[in-house]
């Protein structure tokens, strides 16, 4: 059990220390740790190097949310000796893994993103209908209050709900809460930047070629 606890979290990381933002930084030349807001992540490419950077991050940066959930229940179908409750428990520590490694990666000094990305993929491969009412309304409240920020916090909140609702036992709630906590750190400067009226606006990336 414990052997399988870490293993699923090493993989999870690994995963997540597979970034968007490199990509974007070897097509444009510019690093996105040292432009914008300093964040490696897709609302930072969006803000600073215009919405066809932000679509790339997200993509590769979602993708591998996905990557990491649709692979744990791959191999864990192929075993009986676990109960619901596990597989689920095992699933969402995968997840954290990923989350982890996205934000603190490893060979960006465990300096990465913020994981928005990343959590949008695992909420549509936990559950596709959840994560894209998730991601539909993300959209919306981005677009209709022009912060970015007000989408994360609006992904996360579905994320933990849905996931105290109907997932069995108590260890993927308390993941998802320490996710979201996490979130919430690192996205302190963003809610400061919000309240004083001074956060980067989302219309202000479609200027951007």
């Amino acid at each position: 059990m414990i052997k399988t606890i870490i293993l699923f979290i090493i993989v999870g990381y690994i995963i997540g220390c597979l970034h968007g933002s490199k990509v974007a930084q070897f097509l444009s030349g510019v690093d996105l740790k040292k432009t914008g807001h300093g964040n490696a992540g897709a609302s930072n490419a969006t803000l600073s190097l215009g919405w066809k950077y932000g679509v790339l991050v997200a993509l590769i940066d979602i993708g591998k949310g996905v990557l990491a959930i649709i692979g744990a229940h791959f191999f864990l179908a192929d075993t009986s000796q676990y109960t619901e409750v596990q597989v689920w428990l095992f699933t969402y520590l995968i997840a954290a893994g990923v989350i982890l490694g996205h934000n603190f990666p490893f060979h960006m000094g465990f300096n990465g993103g913020k994981g928005t990305a990343s959590i949008i993929g695992i909420l549509l491969a936990v559950d596709w209908k959840i994560g894209l009412f998730a991601l539909i309304l993300f959209v919306i409240l981005s677009f209709a209050t022009n912060y970015l920020i007000v989408g994360v916090l609006e992904f996360y909140l579905v994320f933990c709900t849905a996931t105290f609702l109907w997932i069995p036992g108590m260890g993927p709630t308390i993941i998802a809460l320490l996710l979201f906590g996490i979130a919430i750190i690192l996205h302190i400067e963003n809610i400061k930047r919000l309240v004083k009226g001074t956060e980067p606006k989302v219309t202000s990336a479609f200027k951007k070629k």
